[in-house]
């Protein structure tokens, strides 16, 4: 959520942003609703001082009649009250409906464009993988050596599901261990947090604002709990309502948890294996970091994507998400895309967004600074460490063998009891 006084003062710049974000919110409309609620409440304040007056006032008064005058002006006082609060109500509940609506505003270096087609390659990191055969696609390898079970999983649960099988089991938990042991070195602070969790809190991390953002979650009406759709959305909350202090900052966290997707809108796309599921395993990094360290903290969650994908030694580049194709709380994007040759494209397997106070603001998670003990929002970032299904594909693709096998790579051979998966 943005800073109401930011807006009034920056209307210009928010309408802009909302342009670049292509989102469609009455900025004017928030305006004069904000002014008629501030000119309201201070009516309500001036009533309640007069009422606290005329109340003192009554027990000194012995003359009957001019008492019951003030005690009909009294009757009239809080007839007013209760038309102003109830007007507020109503003003209240539009002005915050709108606030909900407004994204973040993007960085200024963020490329302005409509969707995923205007997004910017920065760089690309290693030669693409070559073959001395023609390279298959991973769910052929992956079927015929049983490492993933698609047909028995649509049995079970129907489609956009999977078994992992085997070998497979082994690499999630080899892949799981080699980015805790990469973070944790780094200062990260290891996590299992729950997959459920309240619908204001999920409000709170800015991912239910839109009839499409809600598309995407799973929302389990009796027990009124989502279904997390990335473990970033539980870990963002852990420091709801609190200050911290200055010296704990960057707070980083690295979590593991099996998240949830709808996948809404992504029919006929994708719908064969494993690449875009309704379930699937994450390990997440969050920090939460001072105002003007959250550029700086945006680029070492970055290096660590790279780090951990170099370390499996698989071809990747890295992408500048556009305006049109950042989330709603996220001020700036990358993306690292990795080189699936089977299926002769690069795919998105990373992304790391700083979310700016954007989503500090709505949860009430500020710090307290050391100098002069002022108080401030944090600034909340968060980045991929490995989404298991689609790494598991990259290293099927990238490490095929002519003969249907599979290398593995030597960062996870010290954490397994084979090289080849045959």
């Amino acid at each position: 959520m943005l800073d109401i006084k930011f807006i009034r003062e920056n209307s210009k710049k928010v309408k802009e942003a909302c342009k670049k974000k292509q989102v469609v919110v009455d900025i004017d409309q928030l305006i004069k609703i904000d002014e008629k609620r501030r000119k309201e409440l201070k009516q309500l304040e001036d009533i309640r001082a007069e009422k606290n007056k005329t109340t003192k006032l009554i027990p000194n008064i012995k003359d009957k009649q001019g008492k019951d005058k003030l005690i009909s002006e009294m009757k009239e006082i809080d007839k007013r009250g209760d038309e102003l609060e109830e007007s507020l109500k109503e003003l209240d509940k539009e002005f915050q409906d709108l606030m909900y609506q407004i994204p973040n505003c993007c960085f200024e270096d963020v490329p302005v464009g409509e969707n995923e087609k205007q997004n910017v390659i920065i760089r690309e990191e290693s030669k693409k993988t070559k073959f001395p055969f023609k390279p298959k696609d991973y769910l052929e390898i992956a079927e015929k050596l049983d490492l993933i079970d698609i047909k028995r999983a649509s049995k079970v649960s129907g489609s956009r599901f999977g078994y992992f099988k085997r070998e497979a089991t082994l690499i999630e938990f080899a892949l799981i261990n080699l980015a805790f042991d990469v973070l944790v070195k780094e200062g990260f602070v290891p996590v299992i947090p729950p997959v459920l969790i309240k619908p204001e809190a999920m409000k709170g991390m800015g991912y239910i604002d839109t009839e499409k953002d809600k598309a995407e979650r799973y929302f389990l009406e009796k027990d009124n709990l989502y279904l997390v759709g990335t473990s970033e959305q539980s870990i963002g909350l852990m420091h709801k309502d609190e200050i911290l202090n200055e010296k704990e900052l960057p707070k980083r966290y690295v979590a593991f948890s099996t998240c949830f997707r709808e996948e809404a809108g992504s029919y006929g796309k994708d719908t064969k294996g494993i690449l875009r599921v309704h379930q699937f395993d994450k390990v997440e990094m969050f920090s939460f970091a001072k105002p003007e360290d959250s550029k700086k903290e945006h680029q070492f969650l970055l290096s660590l994507e790279e780090k951990l994908i170099q370390m499996l030694e698989i071809p990747y580049r890295v992408v500048q998400i556009c305006s049109g194709d950042l989330s709603g709380p996220s001020a700036a994007t990358y993306d690292i895309e990795t080189w699936f040759p089977g299926q002769n494209k690069y795919r998105e397997t990373h992304s790391a967004s700083n979310c700016t106070d954007f989503q500090s603001r709505r949860l009430k998670i500020r710090y307290r600074r050391d100098k002069d003990k002022k108080i401030g929002f944090v600034h909340t970032l968060n980045g991929t460490a490995f989404a298991i299904g689609r790494t598991f594909i990259a290293i099927i693709e990238n490490y095929q063998q002519k003969d249907g096998s599979i290398k593995v790579p030597k960062a996870l051979q010290e954490y397994l009891g084979f090289k080849i998966i045959k």
